[in-house]
């Protein structure tokens, strides 16, 4: 398999698993209605719609804002698709993909919804006060292996060949 075709396969893997995790979830197991749900000690599902951007950062839900990172989404999906087609390592060109997969999966939420769909929530009791990690889901887990992937073949990956 090619690295390209990986990458395209990492991408069309994330958006199916982000998307049919989300329909599940909504459609489903209902999580709406349910509310919080205790899956372990440290992991509940719960429903949150992100109307900003990573981590609810830039909160705002008119549609001038939602139309102008619709916008940015696009333009940044373009570029890591021109970057991801002319990619040297296997390595690169997944990362790609997965960050490319999970940036479509969040966009088809925010376009659908006009929010994003995020429902995994870790937290952690200490001294008797809980510490909550943000609420994610699936794309947002993608698209940081793809960066994490992307920095590691950055710095400590196969160096590039020297031309003579």
């Amino acid at each position: 398999m090619t690295p390209l075709r990986a990458g395209i396969l990492a991408a069309v893997v994330t958006l199916v698993a982000d998307q049919a995790s989300k329909l599940w979830l909504l459609n489903v197991f209902d999580l709406a209605r349910r509310g919080v749900v205790k899956v372990t000690p440290f992991f509940d599902l719960v429903l949150a719609w992100n109307i900003g951007i990573s981590f609810g950062w830039l909160q705002n839900d008119g549609q001038s804002a939602q139309i102008a990172l619709m916008a940015v989404k696009v333009v940044a999906v373009v570029a890591l698709a021109i970057w991801m087609a002319r990619s040297h390592t296997l390595l690169a060109t997944v990362a790609l993909g997965l960050i490319i997969g999970g940036a479509i999966g969040n966009g088809i939420d925010r376009f659908a919804y006009g929010a994003v769909v995020d429902f995994a929530l870790f937290h952690i009791e200490l001294g008797g006060n809980t510490y909550n990690w943000y609420v994610f889901n699936l794309a947002d887990v993608a698209i940081v292996v793809g960066v994490a992937a992307l920095l590691y073949d950055s710095f400590l990956g196969v160096p590039a060949a020297k031309a003579p």
